[in-house]
């Protein structure tokens, strides 16, 4: 039966997981760079469902490159070396699937090269088998690289392949990582059938997996979660291919014929859905722009999906749905959760000896009780700020490194954070707030001072855009909102302050004085109901216990509400539309303390809990705050 515009029976869902064709994400492939035969920077794009030529999505950074080595998450395309016409490079360039645009700057490889294999899965991208000039005569080097596709930075040594080879095809799942075919020379004149595969959570070289049916070079590749398949590429007769090769990928099998290409070609690139496969472009000699498909579990001759925008050969590819990205362990929705029923997640922070953590602790607002684990954020950070909407929790920058990052994660589906988009510059000691709709971040530091307002859609993933500028450069505030206002108060603007400012969240400008704190104050934590914020705790310069409240419709300074039950600093707070909870901070060591008070009322915090471990420097974001009730 179909279920279009139905609710999944779980019975067909499961069906559909057990056959390989359950959907998986949006289902795209990045055609990158390549050779017309000039080195190019094109980025083109295909939906793998469908049939069609690609269109236009962007342009590389500044080079040029073909032959480049390439991963993907299910969020963000990474383009490793390659060859830019001139010589080859370690540069290492990122783009995110969010918005068509251009690629920018990730890091560096440890290897100038290109012409290596690469494949991934949602956390870490590995190229290995490069031609490359900074080793001898054939210049083929069998070192693996690696990077965490959500943390910009320069690429590390995984280890090493079995043997030099390069022209070799890759493809996977989300724990293996297979090195199919190849050349074990610079003038492609020997050929391998060799597989190597290593698992991508570890480091250490490659391991002799199996062989191919056929020994080839300069094909592509491409797979399901349990078969990967090299295409095309060329033969030890020295003849153009259009021989289709699987492997399984479980049982070290010795591959065999799946079907032909529409074209003999060699030099394309291959991407997948982990139910269809597409080989896109190559060389016939001449370049193509032909892109063929195949479904990955039924063997046959491969069909026309359409054509690149332009003909080339040596192009890397990205996919936001691939084997390795595994759709069928992502966050599973709770069956006792209802959005907005006062789930409060504190992600980040900084744990004993100074060190900065990435876990993300949830508590249950309406149940005194401790944190328990909820997953991580994609790095480990602290000072870093938060928004919300009723069902996805966003984290916004970071002290240590600082950093533009923006995560998020579903209230609903406990597991690890995903890449959101890029903050306006690399901003810690920041701090947000949100109504339903769109999030804020108010300042922070660079490390100079800065009074930047930042906004986010939280439903769209994306960079942040100018919001307007605080009152002056400010770090350490702390921020609630009513579904119309955003507040921040207090903080260290060249010294610590008492002032509290406010701005409308559905408009863009600078923000406007709304009135003081009881006392001044740097690092305290806040929440709010729809219409009252509560400050409480921060440092001035010793730590304070004081909670203050403010009426946020009304400007005027805040009032004092009572007393934590321990004075401390850099403490995270968030609330329901009825209770306020500030866990964690300084006092000035580090605290595990959860306090809770009733915002409606007055009077002295209460014990709720502890945190999972001591911890200062996390941010809280609410599933039910102030800002996400009805107006």
């Amino acid at each position: 039966m179909s279920n279009s515009g139905k609710i999944w029976d779980i019975r067909e869902a499961y069906k559909q997981i057990r056959n390989n064709t359950w959907s998986r994400g949006a289902g795209r492939a990045f055609g990158i760079g390549g050779t017309t035969p000039s080195a190019t920077n094109i980025i083109d794009v295909v939906t793998l469902s469908t049939t069609g030529n690609a269109t236009d999505y962007g342009d590389l950074e500044v080079n040029a490159v073909s032959t480049p080595g390439c991963a993907s998450s299910t969020t963000r395309g990474v383009c490793m070396g390659g060859e830019n016409g001139v010589s080859y490079t370690n540069k290492i360039q990122y783009f995110n699937f969010s918005s068509t645009g251009n690629a920018a700057d990730f890091g560096d490889m440890t290897i100038t090269g290109g012409l290596g294999a690469s494949h991934s899965n949602n956390t870490r991208g590995l190229a290995g088998g490069f031609y490359t000039p900074a080793v001898s005569n054939p210049y083929i080097s069998p070192k693996i690289d690696v990077i965490t596709i959500a943390s910009l930075g320069n690429a590390e040594d995984f280890g090493d392949l079995g043997a030099s080879v390069i022209g070799s095809a890759g493809y996977g799942n989300n724990t293996k990582a297979f090195f199919a075919g190849g050349s074990t020379n610079g003038s492609w004149g020997a050929y391998t059938n060799r597989i190597d595969t290593v698992t991508i959570a570890t480091t250490g070289n490659a391991t002799d997996y199996a062989d191919l049916f056929q020994a080839a070079n300069q094909g592509s590749g491409f797979g399901s979660t349990t078969s990967g398949l090299y295409v095309g590429g060329k033969n030890p007769s020295e003849s153009l291919t259009t021989q289709m090769q699987i492997n399984n990928l479980a049982n070290g099998a010795t591959g065999t014929d799946f079907g032909d290409l529409t074209v003999a070609r060699r030099q394309g690139i291959g991407a997948d859905n982990s139910i269809r496969g597409v080989m896109m472009g190559g060389t016939t000699p001449s370049k193509e722009n032909t892109i063929d498909f195949v479904q990955i579990s039924t063997t046959g001759n491969a069909t026309d999906f359409g054509d690149l925008t332009v003909a080339r050969s040596d192009l890397g590819s990205a996919d936001d749905s691939n084997s390795g990205l595994d759709f069928n362990q992502t966050q599973r929705p709770s069956v006792n959760y209802m959005p907005g029923s006062g789930r409060i997640l504190f992600g980040g922070g900084q744990a004993p000896g100074s060190t900065e953590i990435n876990t993300i602790q949830m508590l249950n607002i309406n149940t005194l009780g401790n944190t328990s684990d909820f997953g991580n954020l994609t790095r480990s950070d602290r000072l870093l700020g938060a928004c919300s909407s009723l069902t996805r929790a966003v984290y916004l920058g970071g002290l240590d490194p600082k950093t533009n990052v923006i995560d998020y994660v579903e209230f609903a589906s406990q597991g690890n954070a995903a890449d959101f988009g890029d903050l306006t510059a690399s901003v810690g000691f920041t701090t947000g707030t949100s109504s339903t709709t769109r999030g804020i971040r108010f300042g922070g530091l660079t490390p100079t001072l800065v009074n930047s307002i930042d906004y986010i859609t939280i439903a769209s993933v994306g960079n942040a855009t100018d919001f307007g500028d605080l009152l002056s450069a400010t770090a350490g505030s702390a921020s609630c909102a009513s579904p119309t206002r955003g507040v921040t108060s207090g903080g260290d603007a060249s010294g610590i302050i008492n002032v509290i400012q406010y701005i409308t969240i559905a408009s863009t400008s600078n923000s406007t004085d709304f009135g003081d704190l009881t006392t001044v104050a740097n690092t305290p934590a806040s929440g709010s109901s729809s219409t009252r914020g509560i400050i409480a705790g921060g440092v001035s310069p010793s730590e304070l216990n004081v909670i203050g409240y403010i009426t946020i419709a009304s400007t005027g300074n805040a009032t004092d509400f009572g007393d934590l039950t321990q004075a401390r600093s850099r403490l995270a707070g968030n609330s329901s539309n009825i209770r306020a909870c500030f866990a964690g901070g300084n006092t000035p060591s580090q605290s595990n303390i959860i306090d809770y008070i009733t915002i409606a009322t007055t009077g002295n915090a209460a014990d709720f809990g502890d945190m999972l471990t001591v911890n200062d420097g996390s941010a809280g974001a609410s599933d039910s705050h102030g800002g996400l009730q009805s107006s």
